[in-house]
């Protein structure tokens, strides 16, 4: 079997963007693919498994102190679940979800979303979930997701325009003393403001902010140090070694450099000699069989499995590391003049950068290009500061190995985390 017939092989969810991204077929066949994504496969089966109150059954997630058990069991049912426990909180399935691309006009996904919009709340303070909450990693996917099922996002927009930072990047860790980006949360906001620009129109706000938050990634090489050029093999955020050049599936809130690749893709980029690196990692990585094996697999609790394990062959890598290498191919048939970037108007008239969209480029796992849709992953590492009278207690190893906190009332003997040094 051919590696597309082995691709087609597969789930809907896969199968349509099989289709769209690498066949060539007909819109009306791709279409009618993919609207068998909510009634059938690993779509149906996750909308399936949503309760009447909206949340899906995440469990209790395995925190490490009585404090923490606590906090989490005075929590209402609108508020457990939210985001963790990871991979399987109302966060995760609704970002799955938009990774398999379900249609988000169809009656099944209207009425998931508004069982969220009209009952969930973070684990925070109790926000509305498409309020969003404090971090912009979590905020990043909360636009992605209302972009995506077409729920009004604008404020949570007006937030991540206001914490980008001086080197273009994002991090969740800024309100801790982080004065640098973070490639695992500044991922996370790029995916979120392109879903925005995409559904709603581009400002030349919200587009100049995009335009930097990439160059902080392609300034990098996509995965090395501004500072010194050598590549990054210590990641902060997790406090151990980066896994940024083995590809993950789902990827989560995790960056690695095929997760920034196709949000270059999917934002229209041409191609420069600062990705060339970055490319000739994924194609090396290529088997003997055409195929893409799954690496660095996140640990935690999932629903059911979409793919066949660590180090084998994945359709879900191998699928995003196809449409990467055309997508960059493509812009090298096009010679030199694709040039990487071009000075545009903005609807305000003032100027603003944006990139070229090339006709070929398809969107990411899951989306529509032509419906400003994007697939995204969200940064999950928590830091509830001080809010409202509460202080921060860490719980990451029991949540993994991102750092993870919760708020509990003072008094408690808890101790502030710091933040960790970023790239």
């Amino acid at each position: 079997m051919d590696v597309i017939d082995w691709l087609l092989d597969s789930d809907p969810a896969i199968r349509w963007q099989v289709m769209r991204d690498l066949t060539g077929a007909p819109g009306d066949a791709v279409a009618a693919e993919r609207a068998r994504v909510a009634g059938e496969g690993w779509g149906a089966r996750l909308l399936a498994l949503q309760q009447p109150h909206g949340q899906w059954p995440a469990g209790t997630p395995a925190f490490p102190s009585k404090d923490a058990q606590q906090w989490w069991r005075s929590l209402g049912p609108e508020r457990q679940g939210t985001l963790f426990p990871v991979w399987t909180s109302t966060t995760w399935s609704l970002a799955l979800l938009m990774t398999f691309g379900v249609d988000p006009d169809s009656a099944a996904v209207r009425h998931a979303v508004g069982l969220v919009r009209g009952n969930v709340r973070w684990e925070h303070d109790g926000e509305p979930y498409f309020d969003g909450e404090v971090e912009p990693c979590i905020n990043g996917r909360t636009v992605a997701l209302g972009a995506y099922f077409g729920v009004d996002v604008a404020p949570v927009v007006e937030r991540l325009l206001g914490e980008q930072m001086a080197d273009g990047g994002w991090n969740c860790e800024q309100e801790n003393g982080s004065t640098r980006g973070s490639f695992h949360t500044t991922i996370d906001v790029l995916e979120g403001l392109l879903a925005y620009e995409r559904a709603t129109g581009s400002a030349p706000d919200v587009a100049s902010a995009r335009f930097r938050g990439q160059e902080y990634l392609l300034e990098r090489r996509m995965f090395r140090s501004l500072s010194t050029g050598q590549m990054i093999d210590y990641d902060r955020k997790t406090e151990a070694p980066a896994a940024w050049r083995r590809f993950s599936f789902p990827t989560y809130w995790h960056y690695d450099v095929l997760r920034g690749l196709e949000y270059l893709r999917a934002a229209g980029l041409t191609p420069d000699d600062r990705v060339t690196e970055a490319i000739d990692l994924v194609g090396s990585k290529r088997g003997a069989d055409g195929r893409w094996p799954l690496e660095n697999p996140h640990p935690g609790e999932t629903y059911f499995a979409i793919d066949d394990g660590e180090w084998q062959p994945s359709r879900w890598n191998t699928l995003r590391a196809m449409r990467v290498l055309r997508w960059h191919e493509r812009a090298g048939d096009a010679g030199p003049a694709a040039l990487p970037l071009r000075m545009v108007r903005g609807r305000a008239g003032a100027e603003v950068a944006q990139h070229g969209e090339d006709p070929a480029v398809a969107g990411v796992a899951g989306v529509q290009p032509e419906l400003g849709e994007d697939r995204v992953d969200v940064l999950a590492d928590r830091a509830v500061g001080d809010h409202q009278g509460r202080a921060d207690l860490s719980v990451g190893a029991a949540l993994g190995h991102q750092r993870q906190h919760v708020a509990f009332p003072l008094g408690q003997d808890v101790q502030r985390v710091g933040a960790p040094a970023d790239q």
